[in-house]
């Protein structure tokens, strides 16, 4: 009976962008209470699940989440009460069949996860494990290399980027605390960059800086710069791009407004392997728009053996898009964020088909964070290999990291003793080609 699920309530609260998002708490016969929150995103797939909004002009601009409390409040806590908590894949199939659509639009997806993560966080504190253990068992013990944002772009930032985010890879680092101070270390070189070059210093949505730039070449330039300043080599770091070019797909064009650009797929692909061909990028995240299927398989034929390419608003952590993606050969990588499919067993079952199907997987934050770690140790739970959290700055990406530091060196710790070490800090590229570096 101490498993059981007492009481289930929800309430209001904001996100890093000052928006409303929901908060969740799952309380036990015993006492022991899970609690998590969702994020929002500002590039938003298509094939996303329903994030339920109140849509009352007058009250946050519509921006309000009480209808999805209440839906917590008033419904899935009587559909879950008196369930066993450790039940993570019925209490979630619970609350799909009761909403009743595929997008979860009744409820509300933000609804239904904020419920699903907090179930798996009372069930964690019930057998008295961390989450990551609870979530992974013995093989729990990877942690992920950061893909850190630090140029802000696109609908993360108000300069002349039409790409989203760029960012650094720390792999020569030999653990995540080591990866995570290279990363740090580059951040400050580039704010001192920018500041002689008279540039803003003002940070995006995701931490990264906000330069007024024009070109992603002129943000690469600057980012290299950085490399170099802070003593690091071009095979100690590498560079990840977030394009989301779905963002500025139109009419089968894509139209890079700063660069004075209207390119079709193919000038697209041009456009990006010059890219490649001329900086050491390791990755590149949505670099076809979410319905250019011949777009994708393209650049999945020029690029994927060399690089990442990675599917967010083409797969939209969905295992039935992914299928599709698979059979017709779109992108070699997945983001995986839990608040696009709504609860953690898809976002588990999406995951797991990625693993077996030899896609490389990253676990991913939202534009607009909470203070919740629940992706750290999902990260770690699942051995994901990578994690996107981004930049060293602003509270709620900080706190992530800071709960994979927590994490490395609890794993540490606990084996002290033991021959080798805790955490195990892998190079996840080792299947592709070395990058050009310049």
């Amino acid at each position: 009976m101490k498993s059981r699920i007492k009481k289930v309530m929800a309430r209001q609260i904001l996100d890093s962008r000052g928006n409303p998002a929901i908060f969740a708490q799952i309380e036990l016969n015993c006492g022991i209470k899970g609690a998590a929150s969702v994020p929002s995103g500002a590039s938003v797939g298509k094939y996303e699940a329903l994030e339920l909004r109140d849509n009352e002009k007058n009250v946050y601009f519509g921006r309000g989440v009480l209808c999805a409390v209440n839906n917590v409040n008033a419904k899935i806590s009587k559909i879950l009460e008196n369930k066993s908590v450790i039940e993570q894949r019925s209490i979630d199939y619970l609350m799909i069949e009761a909403d009743g659509e595929e997008n979860k639009s009744n409820f509300g997806a933000n609804a239904i996860l904020s419920v699903s993560l907090a179930a798996a966080r009372a069930a964690s504190a019930l057998l008295n494990i961390p989450l990551y253990k609870y979530l992974g068992g013995i093989y729990a013990n990877i942690t992920p290399i950061p893909l850190v944002n630090i140029i802000n772009g696109g609908v993360h930032a108000g300069n002349g980027l039409d790409f989203q985010e760029f960012m650094i890879v720390p792999l020569g680092a030999e653990t995540f605390s080591s990866g995570v101070r290279m990363c740090a270390e580059i951040f400050w070189t580039l704010k001192n960059i920018l500041k002689k070059k008279g540039y803003n210093v003002q940070v995006g949505d995701e931490g990264g800086f906000a330069p007024d730039l024009k070109t992603s070449k002129e943000a690469l330039d600057l980012i290299l710069e950085a490399i170099k300043g802070a003593n690091y080599s071009l095979s100690d770091v590498k560079i990840a791009l977030d394009t989301a070019s779905s963002e500025f797909y139109d009419n089968e064009k894509y139209i890079l407004k700063n660069e004075k650009l209207e390119l079709t797929s193919e000038d697209m692909l041009e456009y990006l392997v010059n890219l490649t061909e001329n900086y050491p990028i390791i990755s590149i995240e949505d670099g076809m728009a979410q319905n250019d299927y011949s777009g994708w398989q393209i650049l999945t034929e020029k690029l994927g053996k060399k690089i990442l390419l990675v599917g967010d608003d083409l797969f939209a952590t969905n295992s039935k898009l992914l299928k599709e993606g698979i059979k017709t050969n779109l992108a070699n990588s997945i983001l995986i964020k839990p608040n696009q499919i709504g609860t953690l067993t898809e976002t588990l079952d999406t995951f797991m088909l990625a693993q077996k199907s030899g896609y490389k997987t990253i676990i991913s934050h939202r534009s607009g964070e909470t203070e919740d770690t629940f992706i750290s140790d999902l990260a770690v739970g699942l051995n994901a290999g990578f994690i996107k959290t981004g930049s060293i700055s602003r509270g709620e990406r900080i706190c992530k990291y800071n709960r994979l530091l927590e994490i490395e060196y609890e794993l540490n710790l606990k084996l002290s003793n033991l021959k080798g070490s805790g955490a195990i800090y892998n190079n996840c590229f080792e299947n592709f080609s070395s990058t050009k570096c310049v």
